[in-house]
């Protein structure tokens, strides 16, 4: 495609017209007006044959799968073929998603002579999760005179993918992921003696007699002991509600979302903004995932709201961390109700061997948490549950407040206690069934998660 550019205009408004008014008025300047008229469409003709070929050989390629992080700057990477190897003037433009948003709207580039390939970035910082796609890369180049511009597109195939923010949270965590090395000792306390079988030995005056392994001291006709070790890989499983519940927003500070290093304010208290209940359970369900391999154990995932929608089975490595996240990053709260007896009755027959569970959901609803209260009874006695919500605004305890002043503050005080009392008769309820229930801060979320994951360590109580 060819198209006029500025300087064409620039020059015609300097030259046709004032020629063809002096043509027309006076008339023994005719035959110059009209010559130099069409010595310049001739010149402008001439130009526009000559850059016809300013697009030939040019081509960009950007790699096939780009992956950045939700509200932190990244970059495209575009590579440019220059078959040609000619110096050139490049305008570039991509057809980026409202959920990518660029400083730039387009990028010039200055191709260098007798070289094949260029290498330019393009920053872009994306607002939201989920999977995006370029399909075109618009491309300009000016012709030889600049009176033209020669305008074209290169077919590209690039996926983006765009994550949730692990920055704030990775770093509320952070002594979790030292590297502390081999240097020395480190004594670990732990309770109890471990439940995993590791050897037969002869018998210590002291040993206790359940520990004595009866068949085997049959066999040999003296006292053997068993020897139990650490377990050292157990599975986690993270169960993540989509449902309409976790598509509420709540407001987290600034620098939870951005991931900056303090807290950003203003004069007027903290900057905030809000965030789906679903987006803060995304990140610490990665999070616990990072923690589980770092403590040797198998991480797994499944997501559910109506029906199960993912599942991943545990293992660990890289990879498949890298598969978790695949899973998952493009997950979008449903406006359906949560089925609990689907997923339960799933993780029933796909769980064959013991393993910690971690419910990411929303019990707030007197009618969910009874349906989940029935539901549970069906895994509860194979593994080990952990129940977690985030905090409800305002539910606290009656008179724990201190800044109550009006009529309309108490009642909201009461509405709160009652939401209270109501998620505490919860917990004792779960309790009972050997389920252990929390309801945790917003801006804690993921640090409360994990200490509860090192507590089950520490106390082997899976």
């Amino acid at each position: 495609m060819i198209a006029p550019s500025s300087r064409l205009l620039t020059w015609t408004a300097l030259l046709v017209v004032p020629f063809a008014t002096i043509a027309g008025l006076l008339s023994d300047s005719v035959t110059l007006a009209v010559g130099m008229v069409l010595l310049f469409l001739l010149l402008a003709l001439l130009d526009a044959v000559l850059g016809l070929g300013a697009l030939n050989g040019i081509r960009v390629e950007l790699p096939k799968v780009i992956r950045l992080s939700k509200d932190r700057a990244g970059e495209l990477a575009l590579l440019i073929h220059n078959e040609p190897q000619t110096e050139r003037r490049v305008r570039l433009g991509l057809a980026l998603p409202r959920e990518l948003a660029s400083p730039q709207e387009d990028l010039l580039v200055q191709l260098p002579p007798r070289a094949a390939l260029a290498r330019v970035t393009w920053p872009a910082t994306p607002s939201r999760r989920g999977n995006y796609r370029l399909d075109t890369c618009y491309l300009e180049a000016a012709s030889p005179l600049g009176l033209w511009t020669m305008r074209g597109a290169t077919p590209i195939e690039t996926e983006i993918r765009v994550y949730p923010n692990l920055l704030t949270e990775r770093k509320s965590v952070a002594a979790l992921f030292l590297n502390r090395g081999n240097l020395g000792s480190h004594a670990l306390r732990q309770i109890g003696k471990g439940r995993d079988f590791e050897k037969l030995r002869e018998y210590v005056p002291g040993d206790s007699y359940d520990d004595i392994h009866w068949k085997a001291t049959a066999r040999r006709g003296r006292p053997v002991t068993k020897v139990f070790q650490i377990e050292r890989t157990q599975e986690v499983y993270v169960v993540i509600d989509s449902s309409r519940l976790t598509a509420r927003r709540v407001s987290s500070p600034l620098s939870v979302v951005s991931g900056a290093g303090a807290q950003l304010t203003t004069d007027h208290g903290p900057l905030t903004t809000d965030i789906s209940v679903l987006e803060r359970f995304l990140t610490s369900a990665l999070v616990l995932g990072l923690a589980a391999e770092q403590q040797g154990d198998l991480f797994g995932l499944i997501t559910f709201s109506d029906k199960v929608q993912n599942f991943v089975r545990a293992k660990n490595g890289k990879a498949h961390y890298s598969a978790c996240r695949d899973a998952i990053y493009t997950l979008q709260p449903q406006t359906v109700t949560p089925d609990f007896e689907e997923v339960c009755s799933f993780l029933r027959v796909r769980l064959r061997k013991r393993a910690l569970v971690v419910f990411l959901t929303a019990l707030d609803d007197p009618l969910l948490a009874e349906s989940f209260t029935r539901s549970i009874d069906l895994i509860c006695r194979q593994h080990l549950v952990l129940v977690n919500m985030m905090q409800p605004p305002g539910a606290r305890p009656l008179f724990s407040n201190p800044d109550v002043t009006r009529m309309d503050e108490l009642y909201q005080e009461l509405g709160g206690h009652m939401q209270w009392h109501q998620l505490r008769e919860l917990g004792k309820t779960l309790e009972r069934r050997g389920v252990k229930f929390a309801a945790l801060e917003d801006e804690r979320l993921t640090a409360q998660l994990v200490s509860q994951y090192l507590e089950v360590k520490r106390r082997q109580i899976l």
